[in-house]
């Protein structure tokens, strides 16, 4: 490790295999926590590699436990985190939204770190059982459409790094990995992003994948379509720029889809939108999320989609998902 974080030190960049290797040995437990955490932190000093980024994904991929899940053809609907912009769970709530408008979803989620509320907090704290049972997941894409992968079950090489993520608080480069290691290995990922670099490093890494994904950046800095301003959209079928006007909805102010500061405020406002009574800027941006999955597995236009979304929504067809998966979890 000591000599990695020379040459890391020295601007310089280390292979694909030397990063897998890395996380390899962190997984083994071969590193203190000093070396863990300086490691960690050279990466928010520079950019990382998209060389580097495929080792690490790599390495994450071959350690994690897998969970077969094809036969549900699903999306993952998983942001990075990391842009700082403290929204509401609105990837979370637009994957109840995207199951309730009948695509089938295997969510990929953790505990915030450098956020106040993650997608597993909020469902925790609002009944969601997390498991790795193969049978459980299936019974609930089954019935409630959607599953839940809470990363700490599926990816246990991490447990040296979890306590470093947390105590440092700040995203490192596993908040660029998380969509990228979801243990179902779905045929279809909506992702979001915090900037546009790792939008083009994620592309260049899914070309090279049988998936068919959306990559999603605000060019005002969310890592997902916030609808107050212009986003780019990276997908199979090649980059655009899309605005709020092509959902058929008018320009959001950045305060009007600002989240809880804990994970209770989270709840009330998840639980809000889930009831049908968000604000129409909330209903509309977690309804422009939804609508890019559905378009990403459907294969058709976001206007197309974004109605299905508000239908979803509006009818309690999102909110009846939900009910679903907290009650199989009691």
């Amino acid at each position: 490790m000591k000599t990695i974080l020379n040459r890391l030190i020295n601007q310089e960049s280390i292979s694909t295999e030397e990063a897998k290797n890395v996380l390899v040995n962190i997984s083994k437990g071969e590193y203190n926590q000093s070396q863990i955490a300086s490691f960690l932190t050279v990466y928010m000093m520079r950019s990382i590699t998209t060389q580097e980024l495929m080792g690490f994904r790599d390495a994450l991929l071959d350690l994690c436990i897998p969970v077969d899940l094809n036969d549900f053809n699903a999306i993952d609907l998983c942001g990075t985190g990391g842009d700082g912009k403290d929204t509401f769970n609105i990837s979370t709530l637009a994957s109840f939204v995207t199951a309730g408008a009948g695509v089938h979803v295997s969510k990929h989620g953790n505990y915030g770190v450098s956020s106040a509320c993650g997608s597993s907090n909020v469902l925790e704290f609002l009944g969601v059982k997390f498991s790795n049972d193969i049978d459980f997941l299936k019974t609930c894409l089954d019935k409630a459409g959607i599953c839940v992968l809470h990363a700490p079950l599926f990816h246990p090489a991490m447990k040296h790094v979890a306590p470093i993520r947390r105590e440092l608080g700040v995203k490192t480069f596993f908040n660029m990995l998380g969509p990228m290691v979801n243990p179902s290995f779905p045929k279809n990922q909506m992702v979001g992003v915090f900037s546009l670099e790792l939008l083009r490093q994620y592309s260049y890494l899914y070309q090279n994948t049988d998936k068919n994904y959306s990559i999603v950046h605000a060019l005002d800095g969310y890592d997902e379509i916030s609808l107050t301003g212009a986003s780019k959209l990276s997908s199979n079928k090649g980059d655009v720029v899309v605005n709020p006007k092509d959902f058929g909805v008018e320009k959001l102010h950045q305060d009007a889809i600002h989240g809880g500061d804990s994970v209770k405020t989270s709840a009330k406002i998840f639980t809000h939108v889930l009831l049908g009574q968000g604000t129409e800027a909330q209903n509309n941006v977690v309804c422009a999320n939804a609508a890019i999955a559905i378009s990403t597995v459907k294969n058709n236009t976001i206007q197309e989609a974004f109605s299905e979304a508000k239908e979803s929504l509006m009818s309690g067809k999102a909110k009846k998902s939900f009910d679903k998966l907290v009650e199989l979890s009691k």
